[in-house]
């Protein structure tokens, strides 16, 4: 393809993808295969010095070996726009990733892979990128050499080994910056430009084309406004605080005056204390001296007590040796009575024993005549007793005509027994059937608490994650009642593993926005979903429809035995479970019936796998091949990356299980049901059989007693009659008893008589011993009342002699006490005056007054001789100030302190916040001076902005205005830029958002915003890759026309503008160079390329051409 323009590169590759040239008329390096050596990376040699108007900082050379697609490959922009062209796969994107890396750019920011050793090209150990930058007192040459096996970079600047922060310092002194998508838009990022908030969009925009000073003095007035915000704050918190203070002091200085008055009268208290010890000490002197006095005469008493005591003491010992000698004779005189009373008490034994006889044989006539008595009265009541059974006999009805009836009850009543047990087995049955059923019931409902603890887990990691999806699916819940067909919850719920270690596959191959979409069946149920969750309810929430026709059980293309040679072992639909809605829409989407699975084994043949199977994608044990055909040269392309680690999809559910056991327990309820109800009607009926047959067994009883009433009659005549004769039988002869009796007594009554005079004769001989005992004991008695006699008195004396002696006692005993006292109130008066040992009492004692913090003292120094000179008066003076200081109630002595330490700290406040306040009226002036010198200009460079873009869009018939916005003015950090557009007449203005406008004019607004950026840009180059890819040819044709016209005016930044086609008949500009990137198995080696020698042959069939 020829391209009109300025420069026109042709390419040079490889059989695989090779290099651009460096210049038009320059020869391409030939192919390297030996590795670099370790202090630089092996690339053209020196750096090319500018041939056009290169502004600072504008690329002049890149240079690439073992880079993704290519071998080695230079690549010379021009200084203006330059067109990157070439098919899909060639490896254009691969250039800007060598801009992006080679100038420190972030790995994750090109949105490939996250580790820079990817991209380096499979096989190689090492790869290098050459950034030559433009720089008018010399060019920047920056190589970054990539090690695949440290996944590490060596960084050097101009040949020199240096680190990765100086080679940042270095391009942020040239304002490069990759990472704003402003400045270097890759292919991948490209929609996330339409995701930038306009507080993002803006901060970009003051990097890309404000002036150095704009982004500092906006993040300056973010902290200024911010630091603001702490000092109104804390301003505000003090001043309160502050007032606080002052009203609490205010209420607590009265407590404070009245505390010092309570001290005036606490200083007396303490005074009067501090005398009533010298008090004390001299009233308990006086005391001293009158017992001291009073203790040496009840000495000298008790002397002459214990001298008159001494011959009373003698006459009680003689008296005692008399009285001695007649208790000896007593206790002789008291043996023989002893004596004499066993002989008499043994006599009145005698006695009481025939007494004793006598009354037995009494009390056996008087048995024998109740006896008698007793057995005539029985005989004629037995007698009676005959007479009325023998009347009752003959009313009773003969026997013969109750057997029938008793017989036919009998039968009926074994038939209702046997109905009964009949029954109780059957209830028995039920109970049994009743208790499994239970049990299984109870089995069914744990497996199913089970799987409900499995889904809540699925659930929990989904409010963790998507916090407004699980929002919804509750919403989905309770709300199920208002869609027409089927709903299913989003598909990380609804997907069961059969295997969890396979979840990786699944999570690896559907992407994270459709893992946590709803799916629904009709187009109206999903705009009733969308209209009630994500506008009403505002939550972030993704939805699919299934396809209309089912795709669930489409069959996969290949049989699966075909590619187990290969190691395959499934394809992906088979390693889960899911609802058919869910199960078409991954069929549908993601074609899972035709992606296969793969182990290690897979991965070891996956060149001979890629080569026969043909499959667009593999999966192996750890990573993901995906497979392509280059239109153009019908060559497979495949990539591979590593499989991600599964995250959702681990916990696994079997609902069609669960469903199954949720049938199983509805039939369970069933049959329990059943059960229960034949066991109500078997306990009615058991009722009812008990009912008759205790009717039957009354009956029957009655019968029987009826029947065995006779027979009961004449065995209880027969009984009593010999009972009758048994009693006539049994007679005794009561005169004959009597007589016995009587002569037994008498015969008793004469030995009584005998033993009674034998009793006479011990009792006058018991008498005369005790009157000889009566006479030794009256003299006894005499001794002993004159010992007595003698002895009270000395009992009087000694009693006299302890009263004294405990007096004396007492006495010395309080002296001492008295004195020790003494002693203690001399030593506590002593200390309470703070005096020495050696010290004499001093006249005079003065105490000091505190004074009050307002300088008032309160009353007079008082001395001891002005305080009262008596405990009563003391006391009584106390008790006064004592409670005069007690009706200063509620007062804490820490108030003062308190009082004293917030009247400080109220000092200290107000200085603290009259600092602050001055320091605030410095941010505030700070922020309105960085404010001017930041809002104005940038407001001037938003107005440039707004008037090229809605040029930009007036030119294309559509309408679109940039302005910048701000919720609040003194809100720095709220400020932004918002694009506005409209591409419809029929439509109003709408903001550019990733969901409001579609892929391709999403596309338009960016190019477009980039177009209106680039004459006011003051970074050297922007990078933009497919763009285009989204547009319809008619804006395509529009926007190419405006990058032309705008990138290649003069003192414009450098422009590479990357695209995989073109439309027909474009306008192109003499300051534009396009690059072209080709590939295939036809092309030459890099050592047989010579642009020279091909453009000096073109020149002479040029020549040669007219002549023929």
């Amino acid at each position: 393809m020829a391209a009109p323009s300025g420069q026109t590169s042709t390419p040079s590759p490889q059989t695989s993808k090779r290099a651009l040239p460096r210049e038009p008329s320059s020869e391409i390096p030939s192919k390297r295969r030996t590795s670099a050596p370790s202090t630089l990376p092996s690339l053209p040699p020196a750096p090319l010095q500018p041939s056009g108007p290169f502004v600072e900082g504008s690329i002049v050379r890149i240079a690439m070996e073992n880079f993704l697609t290519y071998d080695i490959c230079e690549v010379s922009p021009g200084p203006h726009l330059n067109m990157i062209i070439g098919a899909n796969g060639t490896g254009k994107s691969s250039i800007v990733c060598a801009i992006c890396l080679g100038l420190a750019g972030k790995p994750a920011f090109m949105g490939r892979a996250d580790k820079v050793g990817f991209f380096v090209k499979r096989g190689c150990s090492k790869g290098t990128v050459e950034i030559e930058l433009f720089k008018a007192s010399g060019n920047l040459v920056i190589t970054r050499e990539i090690d695949v096996t440290k996944n590490q970079s060596f960084w050097y600047i101009n040949k020199k080994s240096t680190t990765q922060r100086e080679v940042e310092e270095q391009i942020a002194a040239l304002n490069i910056q990759v990472g704003n998508l402003c400045q270097f838009l890759p292919q991948d990022k490209v929609g996330e430009f339409a995701k930038l908030s306009k507080i993002e969009l803006l901060e970009a925009t003051e990097k890309s084309i404000g002036p150095p000073e704009m982004h500092k003095y906006h993040c300056e007035l973010k902290n200024f406004r911010e630091k603001e915000k702490q000092l109104e704050t804390s301003c505000k918190e003090k001043n309160e605080y502050l007032e606080k203070m002052i009203q609490r002091n205010e209420r607590y200085k009265q407590d404070v005056e009245r505390f010092y008055e309570r001290k005036r009268h606490l200083d007396l208290i303490e005074m009067l204390e501090a005398k009533r010890p010298w008090v004390e000490y001299e009233n308990v002197r006086q005391e001293y001296e009158e017992v001291k006095l009073a203790r040496d005469q009840a000495k000298e008493e008790v002397r002459k007590l214990k001298e008159g005591q001494i011959p009373v003491t003698r006459r009680i010992e003689e008296i005692e040796g008399q009285r001695h000698i007649l208790e000896v004779r007593i206790k002789e005189k008291a043996v023989d009575i002893k004596e004499a009373s066993q002989k008499c008490k043994q006599k009145q034994d005698v006695l009481e024993r025939k007494d004793k006889h006598i009354e037995e044989l009494q009390q056996a006539l008087t048995v024998k005549q109740n006896e008698e008595h007793d057995r005539q009265r029985r005989i004629s009541n037995t007698r009676k007793m005959i007479e009325d059974l023998q009347n009752e006999l003959k009313a009773t009805e003969s026997c013969e005509s109750l057997q029938p009836q008793i017989d036919s009850i009998a039968d009926e009543l074994r038939r209702v027994q046997d109905e009964k047990a009949s029954c109780e087995g059957e209830i028995v049955d039920k109970r049994r059937e009743r208790e499994m059923l239970e049990k299984e019931k109870k089995s069914v409902h744990e497996h199913m608490v089970r799987f409900d603890n499995l889904m809540n887990q699925k659930e929990d990691k989904l409010r963790q994650r998507y916090r407004d999806t699980y929002e919804a699916v509750l919403w989905l819940r309770s709300n199920r009642d208002k869609f027409k067909q089927r709903v299913c919850e989003p598909m990380m719920l609804m997907i069961n593993m059969k295997d969890n270690r396979n979840a990786k596959y699944i999570e690896n191959h559907i992407s994270a926005n459709d893992l946590r979409a709803f799916v629904f069946e009709s187009q109206e149920d999903m705009e009733v979903f969308m209209r009630e969750v994500r506008d009403n309810k505002k939550l972030r929430v993704n939805a699919v429809i299934a396809p209309n026709s089912s795709y669930a059980e489409k069959a996969p293309s290949r049989s699966l035995n075909e590619l187990r040679q290969y190691g395959f072992f499934s394809y992906l639909r088979e390693l889960f479970d899911a609802p058919d809605p869910v199960m078409s829409y991954l069929c549908c989407q993601y074609n899972i019936h035709e992606v296969p699975v793969g182990t290690d084994r897979t991965r070891e043949k996956i060149e001979r796998v890629i080569k026969e199977t043909r499959l667009k994608q593999i999966y192996t044990a750890e990573e993901r091949y995906v497979v392509k055909t280059s239109v153009y040269s019908n060559k497979v392309i495949s990539c591979n990356t590593s499989l991600k680690v599964a995250q959702f999809l681990t916990v696994t559910v079997d609902l069609e299980q669960r469903r199954q056991l949720e049938e199983q327990l509805k039939e369970i309820h069933r049959k329990v049901h059943a059960v229960d109800s034949g066991l109500m009607a078997l306990r009615e009926t058991n009722k009812q059989l008990e009912h008759r047959d205790n009717e039957l067994r009354q009956k029957k009883k009655e019968l029987l007693e009826r029947k065995t009433k006779k027979r009961q009659l004449e065995q209880k005549i027969s009984s009593k009659l010999g009972s009758l004769r048994l009693m006539e039988q049994d007679t005794c002869n009561l005169e004959e008893e009597e007589r016995k009796a009587s002569a037994k007594i008498k015969e008793i009554n004469v030995q009584k008589a005998k033993v009674v005079t034998e009793l006479t004769n011990l009792i006058k001989i018991c008498a005369s011993l005790h009157m000889q005992k009566v006479d030794l004991i009256l003299q006894n008695t005499t001794a002993i009342s004159e010992k007595n006699k003698l002895e009270s008195d000395y009992m009087a004396t000694s009693s006299q002699l302890r009263i004294t002696e405990q007096n004396f006692m007492e006495l010395d005993e309080n002296r001492n006490r008295l004195l020790q006292k003494c002693k203690e109130l001399m030593k506590r008066a002593r200390q309470v005056c703070n005096l020495g040992a050696a010290q004499t009492v001093p006249r005079q004692y003065q105490t000091q007054v505190p004074t009050i913090p307002n300088g008032r003292s309160s009353s007079p120094p008082m001395a001891f001789q002005d305080l009262p000179n008596t405990l009563d008066e003391i006391d009584a003076l106390l008790t006064e100030e004592r409670s005069r200081a007690s009706c200063f109630t509620g007062l804490n002595p820490t108030i003062v302190h308190e009082y004293a330490r917030r009247e400080e700290e109220i000092g200290q406040l107000t200085e603290e916040l009259q600092r602050k306040k001055v320091e605030l009226d410095k941010y505030r002036e700070s922020i309105s001076q960085v404010k001017e010198r930041w809002l104005n200009p940038l407001k001037e460079l938003v107005e440039k902005i707004n008037e090229k873009f809605s040029n930009f869009f007036s030119s294309m018939q559509c309408a679109g205005e940039v302005d910048l916005h701000a919720e609040n003015e003194e809100d720095y950090d709220k400020y932004g830029i918002r694009i506005r557009v409209k591409f419809r007449s029929s439509t109003q203005l709408h903001e550019l958002t990733p969901h409001h406008q579609s892929g391709g004019e999403r596309s338009v607004s960016t190019m477009l915003y980039l177009m209106a950026l680039q004459e006011l840009n003051r970074c050297p180059f922007r990078v933009v890759d497919e763009i285009n890819q989204g547009m319809d040819p008619i804006n395509e044709r529009r926007v190419f026309e405006m990058v032309v016209n705008t990138a290649c005016k003069e003192n414009t930044s450098q422009y590479f503008f990357i695209t995989p086609k073109l439309l027909q008949n474009l306008p192109y500009s003499e300051n534009m160079t396009v690059l072209f990137v080709y590939n295939g198995p036809h092309m030459l080696e890099p050592s047989r390329w010579n642009l020279k020698a091909f453009q000096r042959r073109r020149r002479r069939i040029t020549f040669t051409q007219p002549s023929q």
